[in-house]
């Protein structure tokens, strides 16, 4: 398309909107003194000029629009493979996690700190490994990884139902599974995650992502109440885990059916040193990128042993069976669909939105943590799961959106090394401190640690940006001879 054709049609949807205003005073638009129509014209002006040069230069990224409706990404064929295998295979991978809590919890006579090193072990190979993930996922073609990636863990799932049906399983089976399914996930979670705009496009990128955290969240509604019914009904946690093989049927023909022709799959990375560097220099020197990633990582220290929590808070505070544990990790799955759901209506992130969820996460960690009665513990859940849900689907919009295609699978891999590499340090300590001085004593304390957080990842953000933009001044001054 001509540049002549661009710049009107950029012009109407720039025209009036915040970024117009903006861009009016990058081009030194004196708009006070103009009529309303007028002023218009002259920003939709300055607006399309700046639009016409990026799309003629590829220096810029397109703006994200809203486009009908909350399930629009569902428009699109390959993500609606995507979108419907997903479902499936997380409510067999939350039924999956509620049976193995409570397999560790039988095996080990209801140990909280054998339940906080189970959770530490699966997360741990993405604290050791996780950025290599990120590389991976740029440098290889995204779709066959994924194929492999989620034999692999279906796999897993036969193997841990197996010994649990033969009468074999011990705790460190467990401790083992965790940790090979924790090495594939490495790999796997920075895939998918950049693989949704290679389905969707940019455009419609905050609400696949927010349907994504929807799907995930109505799985963890339904996976762990169905789980919890099935281990009473079906005598044991063995079967759950055959089912949740099962499951990965339906991840693996979605992919297999897609339309490659469709997919915006952008030239694979070639192989180089530095790339890893590369990668974490480039999250530095963004404040856009650091911000949600250093909040996402103090989040996800007490989100995890949060998650926990709940067996802990059901079976030893509240006295409840394996059919009511499931009842309260649904509630908190309810608020956490609906903050998804919420989110799926937003066309851009907000810093706003991303700092106060952070905010009110940690308040109703406190607050669940002294509920009284079990019937308000499961009602606090609800708002608990809305705050971390609407911190999650934020941030990683945020950065999705804000990095280049060349750098997303890199950055995603320390997007998602900081989400899950908090756990093996925050549920093992929040585990003992549980233990220690009882399954509140550990919420309360997560969520106070969750708050605290959320001032430090501002303060680091503030301090780091400040220091790279030094280093490139410095960089950029030396040429020059200064």
């Amino acid at each position: 398309m001509e540049s002549s054709e661009v710049a009107p049609e950029i012009a109407r949807k720039v025209a009036g909107t915040g970024r117009g205003r903006r861009l009016a005073r990058v081009f030194a638009v004196p708009v006070r003194k103009l009529g309303t129509r007028a002023r218009r014209r002259r920003i939709a002006r300055a607006a399309a000029a700046s639009e016409v040069q990026a799309v003629e230069t590829g220096s810029a990224q397109a703006v994200p629009e809203a486009r009908g409706g909350m399930f629009r990404s569902l428009r699109v064929y390959n993500y609606r493979l995507f979108a419907m295998g997903g479902v499936v295979s997380n409510v067999g991978g939350w039924m999956q996690r509620t049976a193995q809590d409570w397999l560790v919890l039988d095996l080990t006579k209801g140990s909280a700190t054998a339940l906080g090193v189970t959770t530490a072990l699966q997360f741990l190979p993405q604290l050791l490994f996780g950025l290599w993930g990120g590389v991976l996922a740029d440098r290889y073609p995204k779709r066959p990884v994924l194929i492999v990636a989620q034999s692999i863990m279906g796999l897993l799932a036969l193997t841990l139902g197996a010994l649990t049906l033969t009468g074999n399983a011990q705790v460190w089976h467990v401790y083992v599974m965790a940790f090979a399914l924790g090495l594939v996930l490495c790999v796997e979670v920075p895939t998918r995650q950049s693989f949704v705009v290679e389905m969707v496009g940019r455009k419609d990128l905050p609400n696949a992502i927010a349907l994504n955290a929807s799907s995930f969240n109505l799985a963890r509604v339904v996976g762990p109440a169905l789980a919890g019914v099935l281990i009473y009904a079906l005598g044991g946690t063995g079967p759950i885990f055959v089912i949740n093989a099962l499951s990965f049927l339906a991840v693996l023909g979605g992919l297999a059916l897609m339309r490659t022709s469709e997919l915006t799959t952008p030239e694979p990375v070639a192989r180089a040193k530095g790339q890893l560097r590369e990668g974490l220099r480039y999250v530095m020197e963004r404040p856009d990128l650091l911000l949600p990633v250093l909040l996402v990582g103090f989040v996800s220290l007490c989100a995890q042993s949060f998650s926990m929590s709940i067996a802990l808070m059901a079976r030893e505070v509240f006295g409840a069976g394996a059919s009511s544990f499931g009842l309260a990790s649904s509630m908190f799955a309810v608020g956490a669909l609906v903050g998804a759901l919420m989110a799926a209506r937003r066309v851009r992130p907000s810093r706003k939105l991303l700092i106060g969820g952070a905010l009110s996460f940690g308040l109703f960690q406190v607050v669940t943590g002294l509920a009284p009665w079990y019937p308000l513990y499961l009602l606090l859940l609800i708002p608990a799961g809305v705050a971390l849900i609407s911190v999650n689907t934020t941030a990683n919009t945020s950065v999705q959106l804000a990095a280049s295609p060349e750098m997303r699978g890199r950055v995603m891999g320390i997007y998602v090394l900081v989400f899950t590499g908090g756990a093996p340090i925050g549920a093992p300590v929040l585990g003992w401190v549980a233990e220690m001085g009882g399954p509140r004593m550990g919420v309360a304390v997560g969520g106070v640690l969750t708050m605290l957080g959320v001032g430090a990842a501002i303060m680091l953000t503030k301090a780091i940006s400040r220091r790279s933009r030094a280093v490139v001044r410095g960089r950029t001054a030396v040429p020059a001879g200064v």
